[in-house]
């Protein structure tokens, strides 16, 4: 009965992070840091990436195998996240078409306080640091500036969107899904998942598992020698890419919401953006003191 309860629980924390995942700003390997499966989760993704664990399974040694990348902890992680994935995308592909400055004002303050909170964790500040976080901001705000609105929907592309989103998704701080804000396929990955389109869904997943597989042992070593640099890089990045994020950045879309709601042409929902925006923020806020509070 114990076993079962865990497996509920770790589900329910699947749940969590899929969610987080869905939502551009906050991060699903903030909520596995936040729910206490962080190391266990980059153990048992490192164990599936040894080559000595796949020849256990060639061995037929399954039962070794499965102990070995701690399968069970793995699944019902898995099915927590796509039971969360599938059942918020209908959702918000809904906001986004009916209510596109709210929802990216929410986003918005999500990004900005959950930055704030990254620096504020950064200890001994030193002139290269500096460096290192204006680079990533202008890293950041270059890709977003130079990249097209519209960018192309063929299947090879949107592997690469899975391959690079999937490696974000795993760090703590770092949105998968605001790489794919970025790389302009938010949007049309939700509205895959909501409609179930199989083929779409397919290349992204294996385009998932092509990054986890070419990726996670570099981003472990990566983080692990250097992690100031990396997070500060990271960090800086996502501060500058929130030009993408901006409420009123896509004039057609809020335009065609206005028109689709029935409001006059023109109508910016100044006080809706402020109100979300701040309730973007109150949760990061909210999180960060349960983080605090766990830790302690």
């Amino acid at each position: 009965m114990s076993n079962i309860i865990n497996n509920i629980v770790v589900a329910l924390k699947g749940f969590a992070m899929g969610a987080a995942n869905v939502i551009p700003g906050v991060s699903g390997g903030t909520i596995a840091l936040l729910t206490g499966i962080f190391n266990e989760l980059i153990d048992s993704l490192n164990a599936i990436m040894s080559i000595s664990t796949w020849k256990l399974l060639i061995q037929g040694n399954f039962k070794e195998f499965w102990k070995t990348i701690n399968g069970t902890f793995l699944l019902w992680l898995a099915i927590g996240v796509i039971i969360s994935v599938f059942s918020l995308a209908k959702l918000m592909e809904y906001v986004l078409a009916h209510h596109p400055v709210q929802t990216w004002a929410f986003f918005f303050g999500l990004i900005v306080v959950s930055a704030i909170f990254l620096l504020c964790d950064i200890k001994e500040w030193k002139g290269l640091d500096v460096i290192w976080l204006v680079l990533g901001v202008a890293l950041g705000a270059f890709i977003c500036l130079m990249s097209p609105t519209e960018t192309t929907s063929d299947l090879w592309f949107i592997a690469v969107c899975g391959a690079i989103a999937i490696c974000t998704m795993i760090l703590p701080g770092i949105s998968g899904s605001f790489i794919l804000v970025l790389f302009g396929k938010y949007e049309y990955i939700m509205k895959a998942v909501s409609e179930l389109n199989i083929p779409v869904l397919l290349v992204f997943a294996l385009g998932c598992v092509i990054g986890i597989v070419a990726f996670s042992k570099f981003l472990h070593w990566l983080i692990g020698k250097y992690e100031k640099q990396t997070l500060l890089v990271l960090i800086g990045f996502t501060i500058g890419a929130l030009v993408k994020v901006w409420p009123w950045a896509d004039k057609a879309a809020y335009e065609a919401a206005n028109l689709l709601n029935g409001q006059p042409s023109g109508t910016l929902h100044i006080g809706g953006a402020v109100a979300w925006a701040l309730i973007g923020a109150g949760m990061v806020l909210a999180m960060e003191l349960l983080t605090r509070k766990k830790k302690s």
